[in-house]
């Protein structure tokens, strides 16, 4: 697959919002899937599935072409974004996820590169009653690294004690992650090698920002962030943190990581446990099927 989004310029259903296909249309598919209504021709564009590339349109039966946003889901994300990083294989790289959502994007990424994948566990501090709010990021750890939102913290008058159960019911969910998806299973060592940290896309990038600095504190030779989408502004400040930042892209103005994914559903603790069941931690690459 050479894209992950149904974009053609030529066609009337399709609009371009700056630079970048985004018409998120009208859920009138008969099987329940959203669709790209057509208001050149009436028809409707199936999208959400990878089959709905080979699709064409009901109305006029114009084919749909591949472009670059927005992306299918996670796994298409991770396809491209494993192109972009093909460079790095070289450097026989660990590849680290920000679970749960980062995790089938860096499973693709670390398939292409032969490469070992694991977890850093980091939490979004989200302000009491607004949740969706980041006012900070705390990252598992001998020593938790904290980080805090001033601007946000000082916006919403968050108090020391409030910001403080916040980051500590955050530990705990970390905690529980730990056990639940790793188990016994032993961290891959990160000194001295090149890390490539992952997510599914960045908003603020105070939870990538706590991670970054934390595995910083392991001493990688290099350390990466890759990402599907994240704001311009954001990724400009985090490359302070890293010593590369690949995002494909940077929408302007930048709504939410989700209105980049076509597919964009919670990805469970099931499947997490799943993907890094085919990736030993010593072992380069997912196991053979």
């Amino acid at each position: 697959m050479t894209g992950d989004v149904l974009a053609n310029p030529q066609h009337p259903h399709t609009r371009f919002f700056p630079g970048r296909f985004i018409d998120r249309g009208r859920a009138d598919c008969p099987g329940g899937e959203p669709t790209f209504p057509g208001p050149a021709c009436g028809g409707a564009h199936p999208k959400g599935l990878a089959a709905a590339l080979t699709r064409r349109c009901s109305g006029c039966k114009m084919g749909l072409q591949e472009g670059p946003m927005p992306f299918l889901n996670r796994v298409g994300a991770g396809r491209r974004l494993a192109d972009a990083l093909a460079g790095w294989k070289d450097r026989h790289p660990v590849i680290l996820a920000l679970p749960r959502g980062g995790v089938p994007v860096a499973a693709e990424i670390a398939a292409r590169l032969s490469a070992p994948l694991d977890l850093v566990l980091v939490r979004k501090l989200g302000v009491p009653g607004r949740p969706e709010l980041a006012m900070g990021a705390v990252v598992d750890g001998a020593e938790p690294i904290t980080v805090r939102n001033e601007d946000v913290i000082a916006t919403v008058r968050v108090t020391p004690v409030a910001f403080e159960a916040v980051r500590q019911r955050e530990l705990a969910e970390i905690e529980r992650r730990r056990r639940f998806y790793l188990g016994a299973r032993p961290p891959v060592p990160v000194k001295d090698r090149c890390v490539i940290v992952v997510d599914d896309g960045i908003a603020t990038g105070a939870t990538v920002r706590a991670a970054l600095r934390a595995i910083r504190r392991r001493g990688p030779a290099q350390l990466v962030l890759a990402t599907p989408v994240a704001p311009r502004d954001v990724i400009a400040d985090l490359s302070e943190e890293a010593d590369a930042v690949v995002c494909l892209e940077t929408p302007q103005p930048f709504w939410a990581v989700g209105a980049a994914y076509l597919d964009f559903d919670q990805v469970g603790d099931e499947a997490v446990i799943a993907i890094l069941a085919r990736f030993p931690p010593e072992r380069g690459g997912p196991l053979p099927p």
